[in-house]
């Protein structure tokens, strides 16, 4: 499959020749069928379409992540992660879970509660909801991800029960009181936090439509809180997505600081911060659109997590610019998309924004 290297150091292109198996290993992959996920491969892929580690201390990604100043191994005591649940069932009526800690007794909100060490996502997901709500369950679809800064990060499922008995008072114990099932449109009350009402929303649009393919976690190793970028340039259905140049080629990937500044301004400065190593910013404008997939093991001390994080970047006064903004140094180039599936997949993923929200 032919693609093209532009040269952003003059006004020269270079073209080589790529294997139609290595470009889709450097680019991420969406399946037409709605029971997939977004990313995956083989056997012999890792997630969006990245061949396996070969090392589980490093993340699959091709390449050592970006420096970041205040990076860490994520530890129970400086990272909190939480999945939380959505059941709708045919009644349009929404789980929920009567809480029975102290400070919040009475009190209704969706099953939900942090992971604990050696757990994989889907694991924490079904053990709450086990814990909560006396069903046992499977997970559908990532609705949503939600994020403080990178020490704290929840996962939002839709889910459906497999069986087990709904919890009731005669089963209250210190995870919860009880558990029903209410109609989306008149929950019980007091709610524990209001936060919930737009995930309820999120919950039913996607059941009606769905925006973006079923999506769920890749069980892969890495050893940071990090992101994998598909940074996009768009013209006249025109594609350029940015790539590392170490090794093969490979998409860029940035471990998330735990700087008072990160923190505040969340996992997009680590975005930002990779970018401004390439891009001369203040004339470009950066969106985050969402999420295409990620990964994370739990396992064998490595509890970090990586996000494939869909980004567009745009000049703020386009005019006539048809070609992607330059690059500054030689550690990344735009890959110019000449496949046209993929380029279609890619325009889909834009246009709709077909990914999974990330949300502070």
């Amino acid at each position: 499959m032919p693609w093209t290297r532009t040269s952003q150091s003059g006004t020269a292109s270079e073209t080589r020749s790529l294997s139609a198996a290595r470009a889709r290993r450097a680019l991420p992959r969406s399946r037409a069928c709605p029971l997939q996920s977004a990313g995956g491969g083989g056997e012999a892929d890792g997630p969006e379409g990245h061949p396996r580690p070969s090392h589980p201390a490093r993340p699959v990604c091709g390449d050592r992540p970006a420096a970041s100043q205040g990076a860490r191994w994520p530890r129970k005591d400086n990272v909190c992660y939480v999945v939380l649940a959505l059941f709708l069932n045919e009644q349009d009526e929404v789980l929920l879970v009567q809480e029975a800690k102290k400070e919040c007794r009475g009190s209704w909100y969706l099953p939900a509660g942090r992971m604990e060490p050696g757990e994989t996502i889907v694991e924490a997901l079904q053990r709450e909801v086990k814990e909560e709500a006396g069903l046992h369950c499977e997970p559908l679809t990532l609705l949503s991800v939600e994020e403080r800064g990178p020490s704290w990060i929840r996962f939002v499922f839709l889910a459906r029960p497999t069986g087990g008995i709904l919890k009731t008072t005669k089963e209250a114990d210190a995870e919860s009181l009880q558990a029903g099932w209410y109609p989306r449109t008149s929950l019980p009350t007091p709610l524990r936090a209001h936060d919930i009402l737009h995930l309820v929303e999120l919950a039913a649009q996607y059941c009606q439509q769905a925006r973006h393919p079923l999506i769920l976690p890749q069980e892969l190793p890495c050893s940071l809180i990090c992101q994998r970028l598909v940074a996009t340039f768009t013209s006249v259905q025109t594609v350029w997505v940015l790539v590392g140049t170490g090794g093969t080629p490979h998409l860029p990937i940035t471990a998330c600081g735990f700087t008072p500044m990160e923190q505040r301004g969340g996992i997009k400065m680590a975005v930002l911060r990779l970018l401004q190593e390439c891009l001369t910013l203040h004339h470009l404008a950066v969106e985050t659109k969402g999420l295409l997939g990620l990964q994370h093991m739990g396992k064998d001390q490595t509890d970090g997590i990586c996000l494939n994080v869909l980004v567009t970047v745009a000049f703020r006064n386009p005019g006539i610019q048809n070609e992607p903004p330059k690059v500054r140094g030689e550690n990344y180039f735009w890959w110019k998309v000449m496949e046209e599936d993929l380029q279609s997949q890619l325009l889909h993923r834009l246009q709709e924004s077909s990914v999974i929200p990330i949300n502070r």
